[in-house]
């Protein structure tokens, strides 16, 4: 596979197909609940926000990355947020993470130009945001008992 042929897509929660939205909450919970063994209320109300942008990444019709983009407010005042990044199993070791975050970060400049970009980390990524020019704003916490840090991104 190259990256290359991987088709984005960004849209509001309205404009998504059911099939959409199904491979959305599949690969979701893949990852988070079955994978990571984090049982959590992933369904937290801000998927249809007038605001939210859910950005896709397609291989063959097949989604393999994706990432939620929040307006500023809706998790932290004053602060867009990137979060529920994943990269598909099937995806991996393709440097697919790093092209997911430049489109999550270039539809958070689109969307919300004036506004820095907050994300909760898994501690473990640190170094992988870090160099998106994510820096570290807070000690590690204990997120559905998995260590992580709050990053933010300032206006460039």
């Amino acid at each position: 596979m190259s990256l290359k042929e991987i088709t984005w897509q960004l849209t509001t929660f309205d404009q998504l197909t059911t099939k959409e939205l199904y491979q959305i909450l599949q690969l979701r919970i893949e990852v988070f609940v079955v994978e990571q063994t984090c049982y959590y209320q992933d369904l937290d109300g801000k998927d249809h926000h007038d605001q939210t942008q859910h950005l896709m990444g397609y291989l063959n019709n097949e989604l393999v990355a994706y990432a939620r983009l929040l307006a500023p407010g809706v998790s932290y005042d004053g602060l867009a947020s990137i979060g529920r990044v994943i990269v598909a199993p099937r995806g991996r070791g393709m440097k697919l993470g790093g092209q997911l975050m430049e489109q999550a970060i270039a539809g958070c400049e689109k969307y919300w130009p004036d506004h820095n970009i907050k994300l909760s980390a898994q501690q473990h990524l640190q170094v992988f945001y870090q160099r998106q020019q994510f820096k570290t704003v807070s000690e590690m916490y204990l997120e559905d008992d998995i260590p992580h840090v709050a990053m933010v991104r300032e206006i460039i």
